[in-house]
């Protein structure tokens, strides 16, 4: 699989088959880049308990590149091989992980949330032993494009290992190529500030588009505020803040509900780090600002999927807890009611079609109805995917059907259709 949209934002959509196998297969060098791969160390929390053994094992950072607007992007691996950060694992990844990542990927894109590209997949002919799931199966070499893999992690480990010297070299970095305009007066705090309104509307996109990641540890947050790396994953079915991605998650710690709690945990920790170099107290002190960050990205956002204008003061707020509401009480589909009323109360007619139309006769929907009023529309909702009747989800029985055509048959027509689905969508949504 090769992502031609994505390398065409960095100059890459014209290489040959045999170029990509040998850049993105086999990690030759691309020219007047990276000489040699860079596998990055770092350490953080998880499930809140603190791990200094972490670092790149199965993948490292093999090429950086500037897009058409100038962002230094990286082009970094999963699955390539062991590192000496290995831990004595094999350093692969299977090709089921890497389908599931792509079609994560590929959904967050279309629903608005920052993510990295799955820029290509690469299957190795190797059969890997994993007992979690049926064995021996199929091994690929996936490659993601990433506006940063500096995570929360390498500040931490900077500052357990008391390394100022290398914590502001690291800091002056981020500050110049991934946080630009930050200035140079109280640095740390300044940094803090972007990465913590980053990560807040990262979050607050989650929500809405109803993703339900599976482990939010700190090495698994970078300071861009883009997911990355997707593991155990879920997609809401109904809005239910106890449901939870990854089934060993027994204390259901990185719940629905909880993640943008656990975001500012996290960002908690990296004001701790920073305190190496600043004032700790005005550090922790800035991260009181996150509960407003997070409330004002939630409302946009939420607006946004809906494609209607802002109510009065204190009705998107309104909006959004009965919309909730509405669907925690009769278990609709949270996708669905987002594609059946984009537009508000233009969108009547076809949400009259929809598959749970039934539903929006329930007295819970009254209040959403009723704020709807008055609201303009702030959509395009002539796109040919707005007239179908069925939202585009992305459920767990679906992902093991795709996932079966290629393990039985080597069918990767349906992996194709989804994705092309998938992108038709986030087209109307754009």
């Amino acid at each position: 699989m090769r992502n031609d949209r994505a390398a065409a934002e960095v100059g890459l959509e014209g290489l040959s088959e045999q170029a990509w196998l040998d850049h993105f297969a086999r990690f030759l060098p691309l020219p007047e880049n990276l000489p040699s791969p860079l596998a990055l160390r770092y350490h953080g929390h998880q499930f809140r308990q603190y791990n200094p053994d972490l670092g790149d094992g199965r993948g490292f950072l093999f090429a950086q590149l500037r897009d058409r607007s100038g962002r230094l992007l990286d082009l970094g691996t999963k699955g390539s091989g062991t590192t000496p950060w290995s831990r004595g694992g094999d350093g692969r990844l299977t090709l089921k992980g890497a389908v599931r990542e792509v079609l994560a990927a590929e959904l967050l894109e279309a629903r608005g949330v920052p993510t990295c590209r799955i820029f290509s997949v690469v299957e190795t002919g190797e059969d890997l032993v994993r007992y979690d799931e049926p064995s021996p199966t199929r091994s690929a070499v996936m490659v993601r494009l990433s506006h940063s893999h500096v995570r929360i992690g390498s500040f931490q480990r900077l500052a357990t290992l008391n390394l100022p010297e290398q914590m502001d070299a690291l800091l002056a970095f981020c500050a110049r190529h991934l946080l630009p305009d930050l200035g140079s007066d109280e640095l740390p705090l300044r940094f803090l500030q972007r990465v913590m309104d980053r990560l807040a509307d990262c979050a607050a996109a989650w929500m809405v588009a109803g993703y339900v990641h599976g482990v939010l540890n700190t090495d698994n947050l970078n300071v861009t505020g883009e997911s990355f790396d997707y593991g155990p994953y879920r997609w809401l079915p109904f809005a239910d803040a106890t449901y939870t991605a990854a089934y060993f998650d027994g204390t259901r710690l990185y719940a629905y509900g909880r993640q943008s709690g656990q975001v500012l945990w996290s960002l908690r920790r990296l004001a701790r780090a920073l305190g190496l170099l600043g004032d700790r107290q005005r550090l922790e002190a800035a991260l009181q600002d996150y509960p407003r960050l997070y409330r004002q990205h939630l409302r946009r956002r939420f607006l946004e999927r809906l494609g209607v204008g802002e109510g009065q003061p204190g009705d998107d707020a309104e909006l959004l807890a009965a919309f909730t509401s509405f669907s925690a009480v009769t278990a609709a589909g949270w996708a669905q009611t987002f594609h059946d009323w984009r537009g508000g109360l233009s969108a009547a007619q076809r949400a009259a079609q929809s598959p749970q139309a039934e539903l929006y006769r329930h007295a819970a929907w009254r209040p959403v109805q009723a704020l709807f009023e008055g609201r303009s529309v702030a959509a395009d909702l002539d796109h040919e995917r707005l007239q179908q009747p069925f939202a585009e989800t992305l459920g767990y029985e679906e992902i093991e059907a795709i996932w079966a055509a290629i393990s039985e048959r080597d069918d990767w027509g349906p992996l194709q259709a989804k994705v092309a689905a998938i992108r038709a969508m986030g087209a109307a949504l754009s």
